[in-house]
């Protein structure tokens, strides 16, 4: 399995050129849903009364959750997932306010109201569930380790990250994972790139995260970074709701699954992920009974 995920992380390290190379990225054909029927009181049906939706989202992961500069409204595979979402809402793309969200707000943001829904490689954990809900997963990875090309016989996977300095986001389930089970130094900051941008500049020996966002930033960087080591952690990417909220989890989910079956999913994969020749993955199962 392990060398399976390595593989197709591999392939992703292409695909994030092509993607800066063409301006891909998203924007597939999204079906919007003409006067969606919902129970009374649901939020669901606040939402689709309102004909709006605010979405928490990344805006720095390559691939994934991605603003492009100069753009307004971001782009990659979250950012499709969302877009399905809302269409089943009866909520077009152009309705939908697209929120950054990093890994330390995601919660909060979701418990003040900040944000309806959160679709920004949202780890599912049991943590997380007491907190907030969580519907999924979605899409499955795992995380892995960048460290500049010199170091990469040194720290060549997270048996070597004892007392090395690591930076990953604050509130992130891989900095928790480094510190607890490898005994890594860690060094958190508020988004990827900054993390990026330490470890060029010496302040810090590795980052860690989910691989496919790694290889993002060392295609940006061929000659000096570089992803080592294989996965060491599953991360199952969830949409995240308001705690409690048993109707809309299972509203996500079964908007999930028919994106699995209806050719959707596969739209969304293909417009962001897929555009360097990357197969679809098979969708994984969801979670059963809803996480509310």
């Amino acid at each position: 399995m392990a060398l399976q995920k390595t593989k197709a992380f591999a392939t992703m390290a292409a695909l994030t050129l092509t993607l800066a190379a063409c301006g891909g990225g998203g924007d597939s054909d999204v079906a919007v849903e003409d006067s969606p029927d919902f129970d009374s009181g649901t939020t669901m049906a606040e939402l689709a009364d309102a004909g709006k939706i605010t979405v928490g989202v990344k805006f720095d992961q390559p691939g994934i959750g991605f603003m492009p500069p100069g753009a307004d409204v971001p782009e990659g595979f979250d950012i499709e997932m969302a877009k399905i979402v809302a269409g089943k809402l009866g909520i077009a793309p152009e309705d939908i306010t697209w929120k950054e969200t990093v890994s330390d707000n995601r919660e909060p943001f979701l418990q003040n109201g900040t944000v309806d829904i959160v679709v920004a490689s949202y780890s599912i954990t049991d943590d997380r569930r007491e907190v907030v809900g969580q519907a999924g997963p979605y899409y499955v990875t795992g995380q892995q380790l960048l460290v500049r090309e010199e170091d990469k016989e040194k720290i060549a996977g997270p048996d070597d990250l004892e007392g090395v300095k690591t930076c990953s986001v604050t509130g992130s389930t891989s900095i928790e994972t480094v510190e607890e089970k490898f005994g890594a130094k860690p060094v958190p900051f508020d988004t990827y790139s900054a993390c990026v941008t330490q470890l060029q500049n010496g302040s810090v020996d590795a980052v860690t995260t989910d691989g496919a966002i790694l290889l993002g930033y060392a295609a940006d960087a061929p000659d000096e970074l570089e992803v080592v080591g294989d996965a060491f952690s599953e991360e199952r990417y969830g949409i995240g709701f308001k705690k409690g909220d048993a109707d809309m989890c299972e509203f996500l989910t079964t908007t999930m699954s028919d994106s699995f079956d209806d050719g959707a999913y596969d739209e969304a994969f293909q417009s962001t992920l897929g555009q360097a020749d990357v197969d679809t993955p098979e969708p994984p199962a969801l979670d059963e009974g809803c996480k509310a």
